[in-house]
């Protein structure tokens, strides 16, 4: 018999310490939360929906503090990844800034969110080309930025179509 086709099971190794990957994909679990809640509507709908603009935005936050970490154990001296690195942080304060004055919010800041964790393991790449043989990512690393980054935005992106 042939193999069967779909996903290959390799697309599912990490090599990488169990806690790092189970957190790491557990990471799609508030988003997720939140979804739930507001296709459920209800009194939550909105705040669910506000909460999810947030958790996308302090994800994102959170992987530029990841960029510059990486940028100074490397030794980068160039500004480059550092300007990067900080990017994601303005971008989330950025998208978060239209309900403080109640503009049509939180629907577009989640697509510019959602689509900047959809793009976000291509940072990851360009990192992993540029990193010192002394300090490579570790096997499987970019595997999982790539499964944790499409989940969380994908979902973002649903959150901001419901």
């Amino acid at each position: 018999m042939g193999r069967k086709r779909g996903i290959a099971p390799h697309m599912f190794r990490f090599n990488l310490p169990a806690p790092v990957v189970v957190l790491g994909l557990a990471g799609w679990l508030p988003q997720a939360l939140c979804l739930v809640l507001v296709v459920h509507g209800g009194d939550w709908q909105w705040s669910a929906k506000a909460a999810g603009c947030f958790y996308a935005a302090l994800i994102l936050s959170f992987l530029g503090g990841l960029w510059w970490m990486a940028g100074l154990l490397a030794r980068v001296q160039s500004a480059g990844l550092y300007g990067v690195a900080v990017l994601p942080s303005l971008a989330a304060w950025a998208a978060l800034l239209p309900w403080t004055e109640g503009w049509h919010w939180p629907g577009p800041s989640l697509v510019v969110l959602g689509l900047l964790l959809l793009a976000s393991p291509l940072v990851d790449r360009r990192l992993a080309r540029t990193m010192p043989a002394h300090l490579p990512l570790p096997d499987g690393w970019l595997r999982l930025r790539v499964w944790m980054a499409t989940g969380l935005g994908l979902l973002t992106l649903a959150l901001a179509a419901t």
